[in-house]
Formats: C-alpha cells, structure tokens, sequence
C-alpha cells in the first residue's frame, strides 16, 4: 500500500527474507535486544555489533547507565518487541545515530513512533524522536514468533475505537485539549474498519494480515504527527493500563493490556462493546486477566482508583474516566464475564 504523509519510516525494507545479510550494510552497529529475538536474528543478519545491549529496564536510570557504556557506532538496531525497539529509540536519540528498527513481534506500534516509552518510577513517559532508516518488516521472522504476540500488534489500532470515542466526547463536554478535528476521527476510524475487515488474515499472520497491522500504523501517524499528538487512538484504555502497570509494579504484553482497556472502556462508554469484543475473539487477541496474571481484587481496586490516578495526572487527557463513575456494580456486572 502507498501511504502518503508522515509515517515516521524514513526507509523501508517489508518481504519475507528482508533481514537477511543485512548487517554489513549497518557499518559499526550496536543492537539492542533481548535474548530470544537475538538468537532468532543474529545468523539471518550477519554482521558482528560492536556491542549487544539487552533490555533490563526502562525506568531511565537504567537506561541511562546502558547509555554511558556503549561502544562509539553508526547505527542502533532495535531487533524485538516494543521494549528492545524502544530502547534502540532511546539510544539512537540521546547518541544521534541512525536508527534501524527490526520487530520480531508486532505486538505495539513502538516500531514506528517516533518517542521511547521509558519509565520514571513505574510511571510512563514518552521522551525523544527518532525515525527508523529502514524499518525492517521480515514475514518469515515474524512468523518465528508465537502467533498470540503479533495478533497482540492489533490492539494499538483497536483502541481507535475507545480514543476517538472519548475525544468527541472531550470536545462535548468544552474539554478538548486539542483543537478537535472530526476529519481525524474519520480517517482513524477508516483504518480500524479497513484492519477489521482483514480479520481472517490477522488470525493466521499470513503476510497479508502482518502487513495490515504495520500499514494501520503507519497510516495511524500520518494523522497524529502532523497534529502532534495521538489523541484518536490513546484514550481512556491506555489509563487502565498505566494505573495496572504503576499498581502491579511490572510490565504487560502491549496489545493484551490495551486489549482489556478496551473491554472495560468501551462499556464504561457505551460505545458498541459487543462489537469490538466480537472482533478481539475473532482474530484471538488475548485480553483476558487471566492471561496478565492478573487478580479480580488488583482489576476491582484499579477500576475503584481510576478516576482519582487520571485526576491526580494533569498531563492525560480528558475521557469518559471523567465523565461518568465507576460504581461498585457496574464493575460487579462488568467483569462479570472476564476469566481470572
């Protein structure tokens, strides 16, 4: 598909094969990374790095120590999921080299947006920019992965539903912190319609459906870059999962979380739950608790705490967490249905 706009993807190499003995095109390279994506990447990649720098953490004082250590270098090659992606993101920024991003999993959009997704005391900050030159999008590596990590690539692009929903409501309510632009929802929601629709082929990860998640995303920035921010497609979803993960004290699979940010919010809102659940059973989006390891108690005092975690944030955006309350039994009936 030609996308035209900003996609934050200076280059691209998209195919079955595309990583192959690519690394000495990389001249002095550090990869960041971490264990299973290496050994799955290093022989297909060739090349020798100046350094390997496996994902620890992403609170920025680690980050930080890993940055002090590394090796002089042309390139930072992200090779993983959203964390490894995000460090290389980090790297690449503080250090002004090229970035080359090569997901094994397209589990979150990290591979084209252009901040890292750090953390300063369990709590989510997006900081920097840097674009991949190329992104490498490998079928065949992909497909190395377990298929349930690139379906999880979905959810970044279902939660169109949820955002776009609470930014018309914001704009209702006078609460808008952007000037509102309805041809902005209309576009993103063209995207979740046009991925929606390749339900069949998300589910199997043919090359066909792998492609629609990266395509949704980078269609996704030519929407929110220009406008410089990425209100259609975080909302209140994304709030469940910042005051789970700060709560919890540990990271989720992206697209899982989102997944159950979805589920709830999308009821709280009233916006065609059934629907959007439908299509995550569908194509076999895991976002159950049970798939999080995570407590009823932990989900109850979450959904209890929301409203005073996004208030006490002045930084988020204004949601349906804002606008209506969470009773004691509407999260009686709500997670009435969910697996723990």
């Amino acid at each position: 598909m030609e996308i035209e706009g900003n996609t934050n993807v200076a280059s691209q190499r998209f195919g079955a094969g595309s990583v192959e003995a690519f690394g000495p095109q990389l001249g002095r390279f550090v990869v960041a990374t971490m264990d299973v994506p290496w050994e799955l990447t290093r022989d297909r990649l060739g090349g020798q790095p100046a350094a390997v720098v496996a994902v620890e953490s992403m609170e920025v004082d680690v980050l930080e120590r890993q940055l002090a250590t590394l090796p002089d270098c042309d390139t930072i090659v992200g090779i993983g999921g959203g964390q490894a992606i995000d460090l290389a993101k980090y790297f690449a920024w503080r250090k002004g080299r090229r970035l080359v991003s090569i997901p094994t999993i397209l589990s979150v959009d990290a591979f084209v947006t252009p901040a890292a997704g750090v953390r300063r005391n369990h709590q989510v900050e997006y900081v920097g920019e840097a674009s991949p030159d190329p992104l490498v999008i490998d079928y065949d590596l992909l497909r190395t992965a377990p298929a349930d990590l690139n379906i999880a690539g979905v959810g970044d692009l279902l939660s169109i539903h949820t955002a776009s929903y609470d930014w018309c409501l914001a704009e209702n309510a006078g609460r808008s912190e952007y000037p509102f632009s309805q041809q902005a929802v209309d576009g993103a929601r063209k995207i979740l319609a046009d991925v929606m629709a390749q339900a069949a082929e998300v589910r199997s990860c043919s090359d066909a459906g792998l492609q629609a998640i990266v395509d949704g995303y980078m269609r996704l920035n030519t929407i929110c870059l220009p406008r410089k921010h990425y209100r259609v497609e975080e909302g209140s979803e994304h709030y469940l999962f910042y005051e789970l993960e700060e709560r919890l004290g540990r990271p989720f699979i992206h697209g899982y979380i989102v997944g159950l940010g979805i589920y709830l919010m999308s009821r709280l809102q009233e916006n065609a739950p059934d629907e959007i659940t439908a299509f995550m059973d569908e194509v076999g989006l895991r976002y159950q608790p049970v798939d999080m390891q995570i407590r009823r108690d932990d989900l109850v005092s979450s959904l209890k705490n929301l409203r005073s975690f996004v208030e006490l944030r002045p930084h988020l955006w204004h949601t349906v967490i804002n606008e209506r309350t969470i009773t004691p039994g509407w999260i009686e009936r709500t997670l009435e249905d969910l697996q723990f």
